[in-house]
């Protein structure tokens, strides 16, 4: 499976971007999908998961009720609505997959099977 990432930009202080990762490969449907994120100088850092058929999402807790992860799997997407932006979300933001899993417990970086290329948001005050 391929992923590619998009919708990232730059956006204002408490402005709304949805980011976007397609999938490429038939088994897309049966796999847990995740999106994390790297700020210049830090570890990459959980987001969101949601479970294979979309049932089942976590989130990091600071994020909860600014961050929406869902998917489409007729359409091979996974996607990140991410609302009331602050400055700090400013980050290369990644979506990932795993292929032996399907549910949303999958929060750590070496969980994940593979990688699209990331696509850069970044939040001006």
């Amino acid at each position: 499976v391929q992923l590619q990432a998009s919708g990232g930009g730059l956006v204002q202080a408490g402005g709304s971007l949805r980011l976007s990762c397609a999938a490429s490969g038939r088994t897309f449907s049966s796999h847990a999908m995740g999106w994390f994120r790297q700020a210049p100088g830090k570890e990459r850092e959980f987001v969101a998961s949601i479970s294979w058929s979309g049932d089942s999402t976590s989130y990091r807790d600071s994020l909860k009720g600014r961050f929406t992860i869902s998917r489409d799997n007729a359409m091979k997407t996974v996607y990140l609505q991410m609302n009331s932006l602050k400055p700090e979300d400013t980050a290369v933001y990644y979506c990932a997959g795993v292929r032996t899993g399907g549910g949303s417990e999958y929060m750590d970086v070496s969980m994940y099977d593979y990688w699209g290329q990331g696509t850069q948001v970044t939040v001006s005050s």
